[in-house]
């Protein structure tokens, strides 16, 4: 069984909710890679783009990524765009070859990732508007750019829409056991 779930998906996915429940449904720890990345910045990501732009977010993100895949027995929520950086997307595959990892891609449609992205008080303090344009358009326009990274990246894909983060929690669970050897 691997050692570490690594949940990838856009915004509104509901990976740190179903990263908690898968952790509790194997007894492990859980890990939001965004709120790490806020604890060394010493501030949110939307200050972290706000001060000192998305470059050095990105350079962040994937030191926080370089160190949580080798911890054992954690379920990690990571960031929407950590697929962006090739040198994130070999990070995964590596962890993948060495039976260390697992990475699971929550997908949802762009009406429900911008209905939970709204219905999250947090999103508007805590994170950045990643384009112009805002609103569901933003969704699609990046889901169209994140879509094959995602899919390239999970070796598992669960379709959050109109499930509860329990409901993913138990096919994530029971895909995992169900593959425990391999």
């Amino acid at each position: 069984m691997p050692t570490l779930i690594a949940l990838i998906g856009y915004r509104g996915s509901g990976k740190t909710a179903v990263a908690q429940l898968t952790a509790l449904r194997l007894g492990w720890d859980w890990v939001d890679a965004d709120v790490e990345i806020e604890l060394r910045a010493g501030k949110s990501i939307a200050a972290i783009f706000a001060d000192d732009g998305e470059e050095r977010f990105r350079d962040l993100e994937t030191a926080v990524l370089q160190e949580l895949l080798r911890r054992e027995k954690k379920v990690l929520a990571l960031g929407g765009g950590v697929v962006l950086r090739e040198e994130n997307q070999q990070q995964l595959l590596r962890a993948r070859m060495f039976n260390c990892a697992r990475t699971v891609w929550l997908k949802a449609s762009p009406k429900t990732l911008w209905q939970r992205i709204q219905a999250d008080t947090t999103t508007a303090a805590r994170r950045p508007n990643l384009t112009a344009a805002g609103g569901v358009d933003e969704v699609k326009r990046l889901l169209k750019i994140r879509q094959p990274l995602y899919q390239e990246c999970a070796d598992f894909t669960v379709d959050t829409d109109r499930k509860t983060a329990e409901d993913v929690a138990d096919a994530i669970t029971a895909w995992i056991r169900g593959n425990a050897t391999g």
